[in-house]
């Protein structure tokens, strides 16, 4: 919510806050003609009445809510918010005793005589005024909160299907793509029924970037799918049998996950691995337990040789999608040491 409508809100408040007290004493001094004294009668119901409101109001608005009551803290948001009303109530009747004995105001009770001006009777009627205030500042920060929110996650919805549509366009490198389609082609000759296989992964693999990944949500078996076609097809470019090792531990069971959070790195460890004739060139392991699914990816490289770096468009794609997609629910280290590209990324599966 933008904040000038946020301060027209307090302002509307206030207004009407006053508005009522100028009617009530209207009203009640209808028939008094002694301006001096609905003046007097004016201060002192501003203390009695604004003093706590305000402190409550505000108290309430910016540490009550936030503090305690967003938080689910609700037994101690009751306490503190009562507590916080009471010691509104006793600051204005100090300010109103003070301005009564200092003589800058008259005592309209004249010193107690209608019995309406006892220390825990004039307490107790501001405390109730604080917490009505308190109860509408909360009632109001709730609504502004409530609608930032909603507003927040439109944005971060708009965003992240930017970032997919982006992460879905670098999925298709058209050298990759040819590559792969030129292997199978040259594979039909040696082995028609190996080469029909790989075409179907390959048809599998287009299908799922076109149309799994719509959903926020895919079963994590789906991304393990992906990945598994995804490295069958890389290993047609190389003879070595060892040159990548997937494992996975745990089980996998109908766990879900944001679609492309795993793939992209693993993408990268082939795009940027320069001897295929490694054993072990890149290493893929995923681990599952009840809560996380834990990615670790490496792949060797020569530094010597002329590379693409790392951190690339790609990942860091992937890592401003994972901040809107998994606040506070991943983690993400990537290492870069002795010729060897690490990334290890944890994820809270839903």
């Amino acid at each position: 919510m933008k904040r000038p409508f946020v301060i027209l809100l307090h302002v509307g408040f206030w207004a009407c806050y006053f508005l009522l007290v100028f009617i009530a004493l209207g009203l009640y001094y209808r028939s008094h003609h002694d301006v001096g004294r609905l003046m007097n009668a004016l201060y002192s119901v501003l203390l009695f009445a604004a003093v706590p409101s305000a402190l409550c109001f505000y108290s309430y608005y910016y540490f009550l809510f936030p503090g305690y009551l967003q938080k689910k803290k609700i037994l101690q948001a009751i306490f503190i918010g009562l507590l916080m009303a009471i010691l509104a109530g006793v600051v204005s009747y100090i300010l109103i005793r003070f301005f009564i004995e200092t003589g800058r105001i008259e005592d309209m009770d004249e010193g107690g005589r209608h019995g309406r001006s006892t220390a825990f009777q004039t307490i107790v009627v501001m405390t109730v005024i604080g917490l009505v205030s308190g109860g509408v500042a909360l009632v109001m920060k709730g609504f502004v909160t409530w609608f930032n929110e909603i507003k927040l996650k439109e944005a971060l919805r708009e965003k992240n299907h930017e970032m997919e549509l982006q992460l879905i366009k670098n999925q298709f490198d058209p050298h990759l793509f040819f590559n792969t389609i030129n292997n199978i082609d040259s594979l039909i000759l040696k082995d028609a029924v190996l080469a029909s296989d790989y075409l179907n992964k390959l048809s599998d693999i287009i299908r799922f970037v076109l149309y799994e990944t719509r959903a926020d949500k895919i079963p994590l078996s789906k991304e393990i799918e992906y990945m598994e076609k995804y490295i069958a097809l890389q290993k047609i470019r190389t003879a070595n049998e060892t040159y990548v090792h997937f494992s996975i531990t745990g089980t996998v069971d109908d766990k879900l996950i944001a679609p492309m959070v795993f793939i992209p790195f693993v993408e990268n460890a082939f795009k940027h691995t320069t001897n295929k004739k490694v054993e072990n060139a890149i290493t893929v392991h995923i681990a599952i337990d009840d809560t996380w699914v834990r990615l670790t990816c490496s792949n060797k490289y020569d530094s010597k040789l002329p590379a693409q770096p790392h951190g690339g468009l790609g990942n860091e794609l992937i890592k401003k999608r994972l901040n809107l997609i998994y606040p506070g629910k991943h983690e993400l280290v990537v290492d870069n040491d002795n010729e060897l590209y690490c990334v290890n990324l944890a994820i809270q599966h839903g």
